[in-house]
C-alpha cells in the first residue's frame, strides 16, 4: 500500500457559522499524484486527534499554507496589528508535532504557514510583514488576475551550493511564485537557510541534524505540482522519505 500523509487541514466556517477543517484539492493532488501517497486530511486539534495518535496513522506529514499566521508569543514577542490573524488552535497543534516528528526522524515538509511553523517550532523568528523592510520586495500575493496569474512565477529562488535543495532540485537556481507576507527574522540555532530570494528573503529551510527528511519552502510548490519543474523533485523527494518510513516502521513491527 501508498504511504499515508497527514495534511494539516484548516480551520475555517461555512455559513459564516459551520466550523470545518479544510484543504486545497491541489494539496491532495500533489500528495497522490507526485508523491505517490494516500493524502489524509488531518484536523490540528488536540481535542479530537493525539500528535502520537497522528504518527501512528500517518508515514508524514505536509504542514499546509494558511490564512491565519503563527501568534507571535510563540516566538516571545507581542501581537501587533501587522501580525494578522491567527490559529491558536493549529498553533498548538503543529509545533508540537514538527517537534515530535523532527525527534523521531517522520517526514515532515512545511509549505508558506507550513515553512513558518517548521521555522517558529525550532526557535526561529518571524517578521510581520516583510514588504515594510527596507530592501525587500512585496512576497505577497497579486490582488488582481486569475488563480493562474496569482500563482505564477514570480522571482527567483538560489540554493546553496551542493546543498540539499540544490540536490534534490538538480538546479542552483530556480524560479517559484510568492503568495507570503511574513519570512524568518532570526532563523533559529537548528534551522538552515538553504535559499533565498533575490532581496535576501529566506525561502528554503531544512532542519540541521534531523533524524528525518525536514525541509520548508516559503512558496506554493503544491500549485500544479505534477508539471512544474521545482514541484515535482520536491514532492518526489518527500514521498520516497514517506516510503521510506513505511517501510521501516512494518520492519519494526514485522520483528516484534
Amino acid at each position: 500500500m501508498r504511504p499515508v500523509v497527514g495534511i494539516i487541514g484548516n480551520h475555517d466556517e461555512i455559513f459564516d457559522q459551520y466550523p470545518i477543517v479544510s484543504s486545497g484539492t491541489v494539496n491532495q493532488r500533489a500528495i497522490s499524484e507526485v508523491a505517490g501517497a494516500i493524502p489524509m486530511i488531518i484536523a490540528p486539534n488536540t481535542d479530537v486527534i493525539s500528535i502520537q495518535e497522528a504518527m501512528s496513522v500517518c508515514d508524514g506529514f505536509l504542514l499546509t499554507g494558511a490564512r491565519p499566521n503563527v501568534h507571535p508569543n510563540e516566538y516571545g514577542e507581542e501581537e501587533t496589528e501587522a501580525h494578522g490573524t491567527f490559529d491558536r488552535v493549529r498553533d498548538e497543534f503543529t509545533l508540537a508535532l514538527v517537534r515530535a516528528c523532527v525527534a523521531k526522524g517522520q517526514p515532515i515538509l512545511g509549505v508558506c504557514r507550513g515553512f513558518q511553523e517548521l521555522s517558529v517550532a525550532m526557535g526561529s523568528t518571524l517578521y510581520p510583514e516583510i514588504r515594510d523592510l527596507p530592501g525587500r520586495d512585496n512576497h505577497r500575493m497579486p490582488t488582481e488576475g486569475t488563480w493562474d496569474e496569482k500563482f505564477a512565477h514570480r522571482h527567483d529562488v538560489t540554493f546553496a551550493q551542493d546543498g540539499v535543495f540544490h540536490r534534490i532540485m538538480g538546479e542552483q537556481v530556480v524560479r517559484t511564485n510568492s503568495l507570503h507576507g511574513q519570512g524568518i527574522n532570526d532563523a533559529g540555532p537548528r534551522i538552515h537557510v538553504d535559499g533565498v530570494a533575490p532581496d535576501g528573503t529566506a525561502e528554503a529551510i531544512y532542519v540541521k541534524e534531523a533524524a528525518g527528511f525536514a525541509l520548508g519552502v516559503q512558496w506554493h510548490p503544491e500549485w500544479n505540482a505534477e508539471n512544474d519543474s521545482v514541484s515535482r523533485p520536491l514532492f518526489a523527494a518527500f514521498g520516497d522519505a514517506a516510503r521510506a518510513w513505511r517501510g521501516r516502521s512494518g520492519d519494526l513491527v514485522a520483528a516484534q
